[in-house]
């Protein structure tokens, strides 16, 4: 099971921190790595439907290092950002695939503070949606809220979804509908730019 490409993110208005998580590296160019989080990151917590402006983040890459990200996309509906930083294709980024290959399951996750590397297993359940995006799938991985945003990986090593966090269980956003609206960042991007190589959301090393 490879962690290189999971990070951890936290968000700061002035010196005080307004959120962390964790993400992972889907992504990345001769210049640039994206890292798919939690919208979380940057959602204002009086009102859901907005973010806050000018937070500053920072990445926590393995070995403790700290590097400044900018908020690149972000989707409120899916809570999905992506967070771009100077290119570090060691971080190597997650192979989207849309159904896990394996019953068994492992949530990944960094802490913020400490760096420290956070790992659980589990399965997928049958337990009914209770929120509002109707695409969300529970697994009985347990994470703390420091794992919002990180990866959710089949015992083979296949990106199954992103984790988010609730006290009854842990739902995730599956890989294919990551994949879906990474496709509509890219769009929205492509349109506003002009550019017409396509990213390569399947990068691995």
């Amino acid at each position: 099971m490879k962690s290189s490409g999971v990070v951890a993110l936290a968000s700061f208005n002035g010196k005080e921190r307004h959120f962390a998580c964790a993400g992972v590296s889907v992504d990345c160019n001769e210049s640039t790595s994206r890292i798919l989080t939690s919208a979380s990151l940057v959602r204002s917590s009086g009102d859901e439907n907005k973010i806050v402006d000018n937070l500053r983040i920072e990445v926590c890459l393995p070995m403790e290092q700290r590097i400044i990200g900018t908020l690149q996309h972000y989707d409120l509906s899916y809570n999905v950002a992506v967070v771009s930083i100077p290119n570090s294709c060691k971080n190597h980024a997650a192979i989207i695939f849309e159904e896990p290959q394996t019953k068994g399951l492992v949530a990944l996750g960094c802490a913020f503070k400490s760096g420290n590397f956070m790992a659980t297993d589990g399965l997928v359940t049958g337990e009914r949606n209770k929120f509002d995006c109707r695409e969300l799938k529970f697994s009985t991985c347990k994470i703390t809220k420091a794992g919002i945003g990180g990866p959710l990986f089949d015992l083979n090593g296949n990106f199954v979804g992103m984790n988010l966090y609730d006290s009854d269980g842990t739902p995730y956003l599956p890989s294919d509908v990551i994949q879906k609206v990474l496709r509509s960042f890219y769009a929205e991007r492509t349109a506003a730019a002009g550019i017409t190589e396509k990213p390569n959301y399947r990068y691995s090393s």
